[in-house]
């Protein structure tokens, strides 16, 4: 059995002053890509050019920090420790962006064959950057030899992930793959200071107007688009998040 191997694919669109000139070079790539010209009043905003301009608009303000960071390395060597700090600070967020956005974008099919739901599921924990200490996975024998099709399941995962260590506040995260009766589940549980403010960004269809939700609001996208769907609940033990997809 695999996971998605026939369902479609989402439509996509298309030292010394070293490190503060890439900094501003970066950074004048985002400034162009806002400054370009607007879409027309009626037309639709597609997933991926939302994606593109959340990008550009939450980028500018850490790229400014970073490159003002890395110019006072010149201007302030008694504070050189401090300034570090603050930019692998800077640096580890947007990294943390960037994941977001790659795990959110459309993705091809796997080649015939797929690969193991297991192997799949550590290579997003892999990605995700959420420390080893913070998360527990458990997964369910008969889903970890589970062949995946889609390499959706896998941005479904480090989104999940990815979220959890952005946002949870260094809280454990619990993350379990169970199968039954056809379908393969993915939970993943964690106790969020408001999982209401969690749950929104699944309620909707529309991609949102900048990163926030962006990370739930494709892991909705992908479970549909592979014929699942993301359900949550509460309990003593925090908020869970289960994405059920179907096992072809």
């Amino acid at each position: 059995m695999t996971l998605a191997p026939d369902t479609p694919r989402t439509a996509r669109s298309g030292s010394g002053r070293l490190l503060p000139d890439l900094a501003r070079v970066v950074r004048d790539h985002v400034v162009r890509a806002v400054r370009r010209p607007a879409p027309e009043a009626d037309a639709t905003p597609t997933p991926d050019s939302a994606l593109l301009r959340a990008m550009c608009h939450d980028m500018k303000s850490p790229l400014a920090s970073l490159e003002a960071l890395l110019r006072s390395l010149e201007d302030a060597p008694a504070r050189r420790d401090e300034v570090l700090d603050l930019a692998r600070a800077q640096t580890a967020h947007l990294s943390s962006m960037l994941r977001t956005a790659d795990a959110s974008g459309g993705a091809t099919r796997r080649p015939p064959g797929g690969r193991l739901l297991d192997d799949v599921v550590r290579a997003s924990v892999a990605a995700s950057g959420l420390p080893p200490r913070q998360l527990t996975v458990g997964v369910q024998d008969c889903a970890a030899d589970v062949t995946v099709g889609d390499a959706r399941v896998q941005r479904i995962l480090t989104n999940l992930l990815e979220n959890a260590h952005r946002h949870g506040d260094g809280v454990p995260v619990l993350l379990t793959v169970t199968c039954r009766e056809g379908w393969v589940r993915l939970a993943l549980t964690q106790d969020v200071a408001h999982p209401e403010r969690v749950v929104q960004y699944l309620r909707h269809d529309a991609p949102p107007v900048d990163l926030t939700g962006l990370g739930l609001w494709s892991v909705q996208r992908h479970a549909r688009d592979l014929g699942g769907a993301v359900v949550w609940a509460t309990s003593a033990a925090g908020l869970t998040l289960c994405v059920q997809l179907p096992d072809r």
